[in-house]
């Protein structure tokens, strides 16, 4: 799998590439900076782009704006954003995008290797890795109306679990439910948020981008 590296701390980034290698991924380009990071992106179009949200010269939004601006000409491309913080505005212009795989976790979830790994694997899947702690505070902001409004606490429960990227069997055993249980509340959320079936879109993926971006 190949990937494309954005981070301006020369020790993480050295860090990355050498955990990334020691898993088989192939680290194509590692920059640290925006207008590298689009460079890299549009000339190898990775597999999957590990960006920090905050790149040089101005340490705002420079790696996330490359990567969105990157989608325009790779429609899709997976994006798993790292950030030292919680950055809402950020994390919701990521999601507002509901093409391929987004992921957005906190940098202090790199140091739990194998949920790092498997969350890289997912977002290059198509699906999506979404730190709890952004979870809550993007639904902290949230006006409860619309279609997510319509959504039992059970229900939200199961989509917020969903968000995590985890499987049914996972959800189920998290919340002492059974699996059918889980098929149940997923398809009503499907219902609810009007994700009729459809061979071009994953219902599932676009549920959870409907509930973290608060539509």
């Amino acid at each position: 799998m190949r990937v494309v590296i954005a981070e301006d701390l020369a020790l993480l980034r050295d860090g990355l590439i050498r955990l990334l290698q020691a898993h088989n991924f192939t680290v194509v380009a590692a920059v640290d900076n925006g207008p590298d990071l689009h460079t890299a992106l549009t000339q190898h179009k990775p597999d999957v782009a590990v960006v920090d949200v905050r790149l040089p010269p101005t340490f705002t939004d420079e790696g996330l704006q490359a990567a969105i601006d990157a989608r325009t000409h790779l429609p899709g491309l997976p994006i798993l954003v790292l950030s030292q913080h919680v950055e809402q505005l950020y994390a919701r212009e990521l999601l507002s995008d509901h093409t391929g795989g987004v992921g957005y976790l906190l940098k202090d979830r790199v140091f739990d290797i194998g949920q790092f790994i498997e969350a890289i694997r997912r977002v290059a899947a198509g699906g999506t890795a979404m730190d709890p702690a952004v979870i809550s505070q993007l639904l902290a902001r949230q006006d409860h109306q619309g279609p997510l409004a319509q959504l039992t606490p059970r229900e939200r429960q199961v989509l917020a679990e969903m968000a995590e990227g985890r499987s049914n069997s996972a959800i189920a055993g998290r919340l002492y439910i059974t699996e059918k249980a889980i098929s149940k509340h997923i398809n009503n959320i499907f219902t609810k948020l009007d994700l009729p079936p459809s061979s071009d879109d994953s219902r599932r993926v676009l549920a959870v981008l409907a509930y973290l971006n608060g539509r």
